[in-house]
C-alpha cells in the first residue's frame, strides 16, 4: 500500500508549534484594507490557534495518514 501524500495546499496555510498547536492565518487581509478600520486590521495582524475536531483532521491531512 503506497504511503498517504501530504495535503500541499494546507501545509502552506497552517503552521505546527512545537507542542504540537496549529496556528493560521486570518482571511480577509488579501486587498481592501483601505475599507476596513484600524481595529479591524490590527486584528487581522495576528495568527489564531486551531482547536477541536477540525484541528485532528488537519494534523492527519498534513501528516499524511
Amino acid at each position: 500500500m503506497p504511503k498517504q501524500k501530504t495535503h500541499k495546499g494546507l501545509h502552506a496555510r497552517v503552521r505546527v508549534t512545537r507542542n504540537g498547536k496549529l496556528v493560521r492565518r486570518k482571511a480577509g487581509k488579501s486587498h481592501l484594507m483601505s475599507a476596513k478600520s484600524s481595529k479591524r486590521r490590527r486584528d487581522l495582524r495576528r495568527p489564531i490557534g486551531v482547536d477541536g475536531r477540525i484541528a485532528k483532521t488537519i494534523i492527519r491531512a498534513l501528516v499524511g495518514g
